[in-house]
């Protein structure tokens, strides 16, 4: 996704990307990521968990509001 992203940006779309695994962002750097602490295929948390997949979704588009062009890193620092 970190290099879809990037190509997106260069066309004017600001994109956030959610990542499970830091080793393989830090290799793509997309223009916006959040860093989750959760497993591969559920960057969202656990199923049926609505509170906490929408703090996450808003937490993200946050950084769409709050950054510059990139690259910008952040944690999740909520529950998990």
């Amino acid at each position: 996704m970190g290099l879809i992203a990037g190509e997106i940006e260069r066309r004017g779309i600001a994109t956030a990307c959610l990542s499970c695994l830091e080793a393989v962002t830090e290799k793509v750097l997309p223009p916006r990521r959040l860093e989750l602490p959760f497993g591969l295929g559920y960057p969202l948390g656990a199923a049926h968990d609505r509170a906490l997949q929408t703090a996450i979704l808003r937490r993200a588009l946050d950084l769409l509001l709050q950054s510059g062009p990139g690259p910008v890193r952040a944690y999740w620092e909520g529950d998990t």
